[in-house]
């Protein structure tokens, strides 16, 4: 039988811990081919490069860099670097140095990678790890493993990617979760630099988030994995009749 095909990419790019310790695990069940950032996207969202030319640089057999996003690096990856005849049967994206919950899922070239590939027809994969500054990626790369066999072997729904979150420390189990709300404001310092020139940071001060039962957030915060189905579709359906009711003359 022919051994699966994996994509893996990053928004931290092709040198950080996450994608080096996760490629390390999927080597277990496939063949894994990394087109990754050549330098840290984090915050890319789903942003395509359209306003300057992009250059591959292939490092090894199985390897190659993008100076773009995550989303430039999968679109190659899909239509310019692998042959048309061996396409990955999933596309795994991170580990990500950091949680991807709720909102935040939004800015994440992480989730974008994943969505990426979803748009395309590959089944996508995102996997963050809820830890900011211990990067020990050990569970994670287990989680990652397990998630990436269960979705080959039993397949996920047409246009669906997974947002994996992995919590600090070993796992209590897996929970199938919904985005949840952060409460949050941003934090913006103003600063000098050497020539006496404005510059700005932009930061975020976290007061918790809304527990309304089955969130992503919740999940974490009680020791569990988080996997959220999500698609690129954000229509917001439930407020469709309500809008058909509005006076539109």
């Amino acid at each position: 039988m022919t051994r699966p095909r994996i994509l893996l990419t990053n928004d931290d790019g092709y040198h950080a811990d996450g994608i080096v310790s996760l490629e390390e695990g999927l080597k277990e069940i496939g063949d894994v081919y990394v087109v990754a950032p050549e330098s840290e996207m984090s915050g890319a969202s789903h942003s395509l490069t359209l306003a300057r030319p992009l250059r591959i640089r292939q490092r090894s057999e199985r390897h190659w860099t993008v100076d773009g996003t995550p989303t430039d690096c999968v679109t190659l990856a899909l239509n310019q670097i692998l042959p048309k005849d061996e396409m990955p049967h999933i596309c795994c994206s991170g580990i990500n140095h950091g949680a991807n919950l709720g909102d935040d899922a939004t800015y994440s070239g992480t989730v974008a990678g994943a969505m990426e590939a979803t748009i395309l027809g590959v089944p996508g994969l995102a996997f963050s790890l809820a830890v900011t500054r211990e990067q020990i990626f050990d569970e994670s790369v287990k989680v990652a493993v397990e998630v990436t066999r269960k979705a080959l072997a039993d397949g996920i729904p047409m246009w669906t990617l997974l947002n994996v979150n992995v919590p600090k420390g070993v796992p209590k189990g897996f929970r199938i979760t919904k985005q949840g709300f952060k409460d949050a404001r941003p934090n913006i310092t103003e600063h000098l630099d050497p020539r006496g020139k404005l510059y700005y940071w932009i930061g975020e001060v976290r007061s918790g988030f809304h527990a309304e039962g089955g969130t992503d957030f919740e999940a974490i915060d009680e020791g569990y994995v988080s996997i959220t189905p999500m698609r690129s579709d954000l229509t917001n359906h439930t407020a469709i009749e309500l809008l058909k009711n509005w006076n539109t003359n």
